[in-house]
């Protein structure tokens, strides 16, 4: 037997619960209680232990990168963090994501190909702005909103978000390892307000996921 729930914080109005099917006839009675006492929708999907453990490891981190001319974070009317040329990365950890998926998201960015060459075609990377190795910069953001579920009515859900202490691990982890590996990198705040300025060049905006 395999029941797992998952939750992204006080922000989540609805819980998502997944469950092996041999103990379907309680946990929906528990469910219909648990409703009715908190006001929180309860979400279940039942299937195989087998099944659900393989959707709970392969479950996809979500970042959005967008290639920018400039772009820059503000909190509280100051500038937290600013680049020039390069990569905006919006990053979203969710629940069941790990630094396994930290590390593919960060290898996959930095050697993305979605800068122009001489001839105007996306063949360079962040690493090799110019052909000759300039490196671009690379602005880290955490936004949970990527993990949206919008198919249960017209108020979002983000109950797929990794819970805030975990979110925050995974980003640390990110920033550290981008840090490490990239010679330009500048951060938000993990949980602030932020208001993000940048100039989307192209544009080029991409999702990526593993």
């Amino acid at each position: 037997m395999l029941m797992t729930f998952c939750c992204g914080g006080a922000l989540a109005d609805e819980f998502q619960v997944l469950s092996a099917g041999a103990i379907e006839p309680g946990l929906k009675a528990a469910a219909a209680a648990f409703e009715k006492q908190t006001g929180h929708v309860a979400k279940i999907t039942f299937n195989t232990a087998p099944e659900l453990r393989k959707r709970m490891e392969s479950h996809p981190a979500f970042d959005v990168v967008q290639r920018v001319s400039e772009a820059r974070v503000v909190i509280a009317g100051e500038t937290a963090g600013k680049i020039g040329p390069g990569l905006l990365v919006l990053m979203c950890a969710e629940c069941g994501d790990s630094a396994l998926q930290a590390d593919k998201l960060l290898a996959k960015i930095l050697k993305l190909r979605i800068f122009s060459d001489d001839l105007n075609k996306m063949n360079r990377h962040v690493q090799d702005l110019d052909g000759s190795g300039l490196h671009g910069g690379l602005l880290i953001v955490s936004q949970f909103t990527l993990a949206a579920d919008t198919t249960g009515g017209n108020r979002p859900s983000f109950t797929g978000a990794a819970p805030p202490a975990i979110g925050r691990k995974l980003y640390d982890y990110f920033v550290a390892k981008a840090q490490a590996a990239h010679s330009i990198v500048q951060t938000g705040q993990f949980g602030a307000d932020m208001q993000l300025h940048l100039v989307n060049d192209g544009p080029v905006t991409i999702p990526l996921q593993f």
